[in-house]
Formats: C-alpha cells, sequence, structure tokens
C-alpha cells in the first residue's frame, strides 16, 4: 500500500458541533420557544438566562466521514440518510405520527443541516482510531427513548445532546475538558452523561459477577431502569 492511502486508512478524527437552537428555522418557532424555555428555567434556578445549543458529531474513519445527529423524523427526505433508529417527541403515543419522532442518523458521508451556524465548532475531541470507530458502532445501543422527557429519571430532560454526550461517555472520550460556547448552555447533556455512567458501571459489575457472587445484586441495581 502507498503511503497515502495508507495515511487515509490510518486517520480518524471525533469532532463536535455546538448548533443554536432553532438554526435554520425561517419560522424562530423553535428558536422563540427556547428562549421562553430558558427564561422561565433560569427564573426558577434564579440565574441568568443562557443562549440553548443543541450538539451533533461528524466522525472521519480511513477515507470516509460520518455525520451523528438526532433530527426529526419529518425533515430531511433523503432516502439513504442513514437513519438508525426512531423515539417519540413528547410523549410516546404521539410518536405514531411521523410528526411527534425523531430520527438518530448515522450517515456515512452525510451533511449536517445549517453546520455552517455552528458556534465555537468544529472541537477536535480524539484521533483514535479504535475510540472513533467504537463510538460509530454505539449508535444502535443509543437509548430512544420520549425525546424532551425524563423516562431514565436522570435528572434532566433526553434530547439530542443527551446522544452525543452519550456517545461520547461510552466511547471512552473525556466529556470534562469540551467548551461551551460563551452563555450557552446544552439541555440534556447532563442526562447523557448520567445514562452512560449508569450502563458503564452495570457492565463493570456484571463481568466480576463469576469472581464475586455478591456483585450480583449491585449488577441488577445500576441494569435496571431507573
Amino acid at each position: 500500500m502507498d503511503e497515502p492511502r495508507k495515511l487515509q486508512k490510518d486517520f480518524a478524527s471525533v469532532e463536535l458541533y455546538w448548533l443554536p437552537l432553532g438554526a435554520g428555522d425561517a419560522s424562530h418557532c423553535v428558536r422563540w420557544n427556547g428562549r421562553i424555555f430558558e427564561a422561565i428555567a433560569a427564573r426558577r434556578r434564579h440565574r441568568q438566562a443562557c443562549d440553548l445549543y443543541h450538539s451533533a458529531l461528524i466522525v472521519h474513519l480511513g477515507g470516509d466521514r460520518h455525520t451523528i445527529e438526532m433530527a426529526p423524523a419529518w425533515g430531511d427526505k433523503q432516502p439513504d440518510r442513514g437513519v438508525i433508529s426512531e423515539g417519540a417527541v413528547g410523549l410516546p403515543w404521539l410518536g405514531r405520527s411521523r410528526f411527534f419522532r425523531y430520527e438518530i442518523r448515522r450517515w456515512r458521508n452525510g451533511t449536517i443541516p445549517d453546520i455552517a451556524e455552528a458556534v465555537a465548532s468544529p472541537q477536535r475531541l480524539s484521533t483514535d482510531i479504535v475510540r472513533a470507530r467504537r463510538l460509530l458502532d454505539l449508535v444502535p445501543a443509543f437509548p430512544a427513548v420520549t425525546w424532551g422527557r425524563d423516562e431514565l429519571h436522570a435528572g434532566e430532560m433526553w434530547n439530542s445532546n443527551s446522544l452525543t454526550a452519550w456517545l461520547l461517555a461510552r466511547s471512552g472520550h473525556r466529556t470534562d475538558t469540551i467548551d461551551m460556547p460563551a452563555r450557552g448552555r446544552a439541555p440534556g447533556w447532563s442526562a447523557g452523561l448520567i445514562v452512560a455512567a449508569v450502563q458503564d458501571a452495570a457492565t463493570v459489575v456484571k463481568a466480576t459477577q463469576a469472581q464475586d457472587p455478591h456483585a450480583g445484586d449491585l449488577a441488577q441495581l445500576l441494569a435496571a431502569p431507573r
């Protein structure tokens, strides 16, 4: 194999993008609803209101680029857009309609709509091939529970930021060094980290059951829905 092709095969990177909530929304409905939501949340917690962001990932592996994001099921109409799974929006029964469904995309050589509006992006989080491949492999395992609710009892709503944080944490990337845009906030991010930590802990405990029979009860506790 010649040197340029070998370098391409061995190349990997994981990049994080922060997109303002409502980017590309011509009606500005999402953006204004987000501002109302944040104003109420800030008042309840006695803090200043922040700018809200949602996140997406681009993973380069070899000569391919994979875009990973949570998006409305009624949005992009391209048939081959890498849809891995779907979930309901707002309430589980609303998911019967595609207008109240989201989809998880792992889109090979795909695009992120409105990426031109990304702020403080991209942030390259790693160039490790093993972690990049593991992140891609984990996408189908993401818990596709109801968007905007806290069905996993993580203390925060489940959304696109939960997807990004969950994937990064479970694939072994450091999340404590990630920079948010100035005055920015990413609702749902902590939920993704918490659920990932619980699942990772349950995996470790289950792996020790053969050596330690007393680990069984703890494994069941960690693995059970919260």
